[in-house]
């Protein structure tokens, strides 16, 4: 998959990949069925999400939900600026 081959290939610390990548599943759990149908789509969306992780990750992030709730923050704003439809990122719940 290539959302998890950019986190695992970013330079930062072992230990950082890991929460990245902690973070990067806990966000895609909480937005996964938004995405359903066109493999496309999917792809789009996690390839997003890894970006959105990075965009938000720094060589001391450390805390798994704060990394995803980040990240999940900035893939909505992405959304939001978007001229095509996109999932309503509303109803993305960040507490989970």
């Amino acid at each position: 998959m290539r959302a998890r081959q950019m986190l695992v290939g970013a330079s930062f610390r072992p230990e950082t990949i890991k929460v990245m990548a902690e973070a990067f599943d806990a966000a895609w759990t909480n937005i996964a069925d938004n995405f359903q149908g066109h493999p496309e789509q999917i792809e789009a969306a996690r390839t997003a999400l890894a970006r959105a992780v990075l965009s938000v990750a720094s060589e001391d992030s450390k805390d798994v939900k704060a990394l995803k709730d980040g990240a999940l923050q900035a893939m909505a704003m992405d959304f939001r600026t978007l001229p095509y439809s996109a999932p309503n990122v509303s109803s993305w719940d960040m507490r989970k």
